[in-house]
């Protein structure tokens, strides 16, 4: 089979803006699209974080690379945009892999109030 790339979805919200829960969301919402999509590091092509502009106090990509094996994957954090009535205090991230898995076999991850983006996606 050929490998392909995918893209795997998360997101996830904090309470607060503090750089503890953002390194605990980071954590769990990575660990989880991990386990459910059996991804090693070597699989991952590069991953993209956005935050909503409330969320300043951490990078994300900063607790990846302090908890995971990820050194040499390529890591960007971005501002997601501000549009008016958007989920707030949410962190998204966007997993790029190489695998052989067809698109409808990725498993993308939503989590706490986050899982109002997706209610297709979250309630599986």
């Amino acid at each position: 089979m050929t490998l392909t790339s995918r893209g795997i979805r998360g997101a996830i919200t904090v309470e607060d803006d503090t750089p503890e829960q953002i390194e605990k969301a980071t954590i769990e919402l990575f660990e989880k699209i991990v386990g459910l999509n059996n991804i090693i590091s070597e699989d991952i092509s590069h991953i993209i974080f956005t935050m909503t502009k409330d969320l300043k106090s951490a990078y994300p990509a900063k607790f990846l690379r302090q908890h995971f094996d990820v050194d040499f994957v390529p890591l960007m954090c971005m501002n997601e945009l501000e549009i008016e009535g958007s989920l707030k205090k949410c962190i998204r991230v966007l997993v790029v892999i190489n695998t052989t898995k067809s698109q409808n076999e990725i498993k993308h991850v939503y989590l706490n109030e986050a899982k109002k983006l997706r209610p297709d996606i979250a309630a599986k």
